[in-house]
């Protein structure tokens, strides 16, 4: 997903505190260690359970690992750990219209209404008046459902309850329609990534997940990629996921996932970091869309300016500028318990993948590894 609960407000000497419970080894940097390695450390120290970041470069692959995989042990992050990629799934499925679009089969000017009538609908809602275009672009005004469903995750009991809970794609559209749209200007919903998916089905007549594997998955030979639908597990090897409700709570494990926020077209991919930078190196270099669709995806609209360093936003792809000259395109995804960022720059000659297998609703700390995650990146794709 690329939304988050409502935050907490606490203090920062609790955050500290925090991040001291979960920090496994000390962040001192040793002889020949690699920036990557102090950065990913740092990240740590910031109280992140465990973190993964995979590098690949000319010179060859650079990865480094901190913390643990399961809190309370001393087991390390596995190498190259299956992961829930979250939004990133969303990339995916702009890919997948955009070669619909490349084969003549749909328009991104297409009113959402002619391909799934009545579906947008209700309360001021219009399939008529949004295009393809928007949804991908997130400029449609459909509101976010998970904004209905995280106020239902307000403690670890809610969580346990609510993750089996299971919602299709046309249930959690009704969930959206339930509210009036907003403006159409940039603002980020999961309900446009839902009802493109929906698009999918309707142009092909096969789920969004069959054409992702077809047309994405298997060319790629994303060997640990699948897309699980409902299933809620992650399989090994992989690093335990961690939520704290409160900053001086305890570490929920979260590692079973939430099926109504992790199961549909907005962001129930699981894969790997090499998997992941194989996949965006890919999509940014051509392999995946002619010229003129990747050009489509690469046209940006604003976004707000705390947006994390982020200055546009495509057609499933984040436009992040470099302190070192150029950009980066990237897309991340986040949910109870898990961050993960892919990052590529134009030519795809640098790739990143960052995982971190915990989260806080405590905002100031979320900030603060923000910037840590945002300062890692920038010496990756800088080169430092």
């Amino acid at each position: 997903m690329g939304t988050s609960a409502k935050p907490w407000i606490v203090s920062v000497m609790l955050v500290v505190v925090g991040a001291l419970l979960v920090t496994s080894t000390p962040a001192v940097a040793g002889p020949g260690q690699t920036q990557l390695q102090r950065d990913l450390d740092a990240l740590r120290d910031l109280g992140v359970t465990g973190a993964l970041a995979r590098l690949e470069t000319a010179d060859g692959v650079q990865t480094a690992r901190s913390g643990v995989a399961e809190f309370g042990t001393a087991r390390p992050v596995p190498g190259n750990p299956v992961l829930r990629a979250g939004s990133v799934t969303k990339t995916f499925v702009a890919t997948v219209v955009l070669q619909l679009v490349a084969e003549g089969r749909l328009s991104l000017s297409d009113p959402v209404e002619r391909w799934l009538p009545g579906v947008v609908a209700g309360n001021g809602n219009d399939g008529r008046n949004v295009t393809v275009r928007q949804l991908l672009q997130q400029t449609s005004g459909l509101y976010d459902y998970a904004n209905d469903i995280y106020p239902t995750l307000i403690t670890p009991e809610d969580y346990r309850r609510e993750r089996w809970r299971t919602a299709g794609p046309d249930e959690l559209v009704a969930l959206a329609m339930r509210h009036a749209p907003a403006d159409q200007i940039w603002a980020y919903s999961n309900t446009n990534y839902v009802v493109a998916g929906m698009v999918i089905k309707s142009v092909t007549g096969r789920d969004w997940t069959t054409e992702v594997r077809e047309r994405i998955i298997a060319p790629l030979r994303l060997r640990h990629t699948t897309t699980p639908g409902a299933w809620p597990f992650l399989p090994h090897p992989h690093a335990h996921n961690y939520q704290q409700w409160t900053p001086d709570g305890p570490l929920i494990d979260t590692t079973i996932a939430v099926r109504s926020l992790d199961s549909g077209a907005d962001g129930s991919i699981i894969s790997t970091a090499e998997d992941l930078n194989t996949f965006i190196t890919a999509l940014v270099s051509g392999r995946l869309l002619p010229a003129a669709q990747l050009a489509d995806m690469q046209t940006l609209v604003d976004v707000p300016s705390d947006l994390r360093g982020h200055t546009g936003y495509g057609l499933g792809l984040y436009y992040h500028p470099l302190p070192c000259g150029g950009g980066s395109w990237t897309h991340g995804g986040n949910g109870i318990g898990y961050n993960v960022e892919v990052i590529a720059t134009h030519d795809g000659a640098r790739r990143l993948t960052i995982a971190e297998f915990s989260r806080s609703f405590d905002p100031a700390a979320e900030d603060a590894r923000a910037a840590a995650r945002r300062t890692l990146i920038e010496h990756a794709m800088c080169g430092q």
